[in-house]
């Protein structure tokens, strides 16, 4: 019997905090519905589909790629670096491994990349769920150490606001320093706005 791991990221266009990725291997009988794209879903329903994947999963893991680690590796790597630390802590070993997306990370599975790939592999959507809710509790942890920046609203993306208080607050050690708007703010700080 076939035992799939889904992967999936949370976190790739943000100025500020960790990528995160999650593994999950399903049962075949989960009994999990309305497993889909975690962006789809309201932050309610992915909090409490998190707890029943976390109850109901064969195996799952949760990693993450450091602000430090995007700025020397890129986006992209950190992404793919932080899959395989999560494919590489589950407990189970899958026969094979689906990623949302184009790329795969490097894996000693077969691993295959389904672009929207959690929209129809209940794996990938399960993985997708515990990187979102993972991640945007992450930023709630940060919003309350680095108040003014509203971190807990826009979860680090490259809003007005968050522009904004980049401009008048500076860059912090969880901004992403190669992110445009970032680098931009410590070029030339006022710039931005």
């Amino acid at each position: 019997m076939e035992i799939i791991a889904g992967v999936d990221e949370a976190g790739r266009g943000p100025l500020a905090g960790p990528v995160v990725a999650a593994a999950v291997i399903l049962p075949v009988n989960h009994g999990i519905v309305g497993l889909t794209d975690s962006k789809k879903l309201t932050e309610k329903k992915r909090n409490e589909l998190f707890d029943l994947i976390i109850a109901n999963a064969s195996s799952y893991a949760i990693a993450e790629a450091s602000v430090q680690e995007i700025d020397e590796i890129n986006i992209l790597q950190a992404s793919l670096l932080a899959m395989r630390r999560a494919v590489l802590s589950l407990t189970v070993s899958p026969s094979l491994v689906l990623v949302d997306g184009n790329k795969t990370p490097d894996v000693p599975y077969p691993a295959q990349a389904i672009v929207k790939g959690d929209l129809t592999e209940e794996s990938i959507s399960a993985a997708s769920v515990l990187a979102k809710v993972t991640r945007d509790r992450t930023m709630h942890t940060l919003d309350e150490q680095y108040p003014g920046y509203g971190l807990r609203q826009h979860k680090g993306y490259p809003t007005k606001a968050h522009c904004e208080a980049l401009r008048v607050l500076g860059v912090t050690e969880i901004h992403r320093r190669t992110f445009g708007p970032v680098k931009l703010c410590i070029q030339a700080p006022g710039i931005l706005g």
